[in-house]
């Protein structure tokens, strides 16, 4: 991908971050919660910053110092200012902070639409080469109507409606002044409408659908993927006097694998790989070698867990392929009774689950006969 062009020079930005967010359902002010791995005014600011606009100010609640650094630390183009009493009053300290730099034009943008595309900021930037305001906007696409209390009033065209996001883009020094002459009774919805009442013309340019603004509690639910998927792998060393289960099967051999449990290495990788598919950690987290209550213990007890732990969160078994690694004993022989034992296990139909066997051709320690390994994927479906 082709890097975009730089902006020109005396580019700054204020994002609006001052707000209480309490609709949001969070312990603190939604723009400084965790989403998507970082608080929310984290996500713009970067892209902000990485489009070359600097400096960045971010207004800020009263109080609000210690967490917004923590939230912005390491981005060096970021000026907090306490922001006021409504939103207008934030942007207008926000603008009064700039004096100093001097910029030719600003970016005024809501913490909580994260996510911004550098292309909006592209193409707001290049609408204020002839023009002093810039706002994206998306089409309106639902029907509209007026409310007569609770019944519906006079229809709205909504091919003269359009949905304003931000940020919003304009001339430093005509923003500023048209902030600083606002006498709206009450606090200005947007920029734009500070910008049109001191008679500033606003353009408009196509927005993005990924200005979503967050607002309630569901905004921050962390949609559950229809699909995950898991790896894993396991290793035990063949020994004199151990019993040899590989997939809940016990097979006659020579040798067996020796481990803290039953040390059936089938079934040890396919619990890491649904334990990972659900974030959960592997399987020595929930069965520690160090205690003793798994000494000996059968690992159909791991796999049973690890499909419970799935099922808790709200995933189900799709497949299962597992692939056992050695020289012997013979696999085939033995694969539908393993297939039957895993199915059994996890409660699905045999014809989810695969076993498959492989040698090394004589090279390393399963060609050497010294153990067995066996690597697994399992898929879970969102139940």
């Amino acid at each position: 991908m082709m890097n975009a062009a730089p902006l020109p020079a005396g580019c700054a930005a204020v994002v609006v971050a001052a707000g209480a967010g309490l609709r949001a359902g969070q312990p603190l002010p939604k723009q400084f919660a965790n989403w998507r791995g970082k608080p929310v005014v984290r996500h713009s600011v970067e892209r902000l910053a990485a489009a070359g606009i600097a400096p960045i100010v971010v207004a800020i609640p009263a109080g609000a110092d210690e967490i917004a650094a923590e939230a912005l630390a390491g981005i060096p183009t970021v000026r907090l200012v306490t922001g006021g009493a409504t939103r207008q009053d934030s942007v207008r300290l926000g603008l009064e902070a700039l004096a100093d730099a001097t910029p030719e034009l600003v970016l005024i943008h809501d913490a909580a639409r994260p996510l911004l595309p550098r292309a909006v900021i592209d193409r707001l930037v290049a609408a204020l080469a002839v023009n002093d305001g810039a706002i994206p906007v998306l089409p309106v696409v639902d029907s509209l109507a007026q409310a007569d209390g609770a019944l519906m009033g006079a229809p709205a065209r909504r091919e003269t409606l359009r949905r304003v996001q931000t940020p919003q883009a304009f001339r430093y020094p005509a923003i500023l002044a048209a902030h600083r002459s606002w006498s709206g009774a009450a606090d200005a919805g947007d920029d734009a409408q500070v910008a049109q009442a001191a008679g500033i013309a606003v353009a408009l340019v196509e927005g993005d659908e990924a200005l979503h603004k967050l607002t309630f509690a569901e905004d921050f639910t962390v949609a559950q993927p229809a699909m995950r998927v898991g790896t894993g792998y396991d290793v035990h060393r063949l020994t004199e006097g151990e019993e040899l289960w590989l997939c809940g099967v016990r097979i006659a051999h020579s040798q067996g694998l020796a481990g803290h449990s039953d040390a059936d290495v089938a079934i040890h990788a396919l619990v890491d790989a649904i334990l990972g598919a659900i974030g959960a950690g592997d399987i020595g987290q929930h069965f520690p070698p160090s205690d003793e209550q798994w000494r000996g213990a059968s690992s159909d007890r791991f796999l049973a867990h690890a499909v419970t732990l799935a099922a808790e969160a709200g995933f189900r078994i799709g497949n299962a392929d597992l692939t056992i690694i050695c020289e012997a004993p013979k696999i085939g022989p033995h694969r539908q009774a393993m297939r039957e034992r895993l199915a059994e296990i996890i409660a699905t139909d045999v014809s989810a689950i695969s076993v498959k066997a492989t040698t090394t051709e004589g090279l390393g320690f399963t060609g050497r006969r010294e153990g067995i390994a066996a690597q697994a994927v399992a898929t879970l479906i969102l139940d």
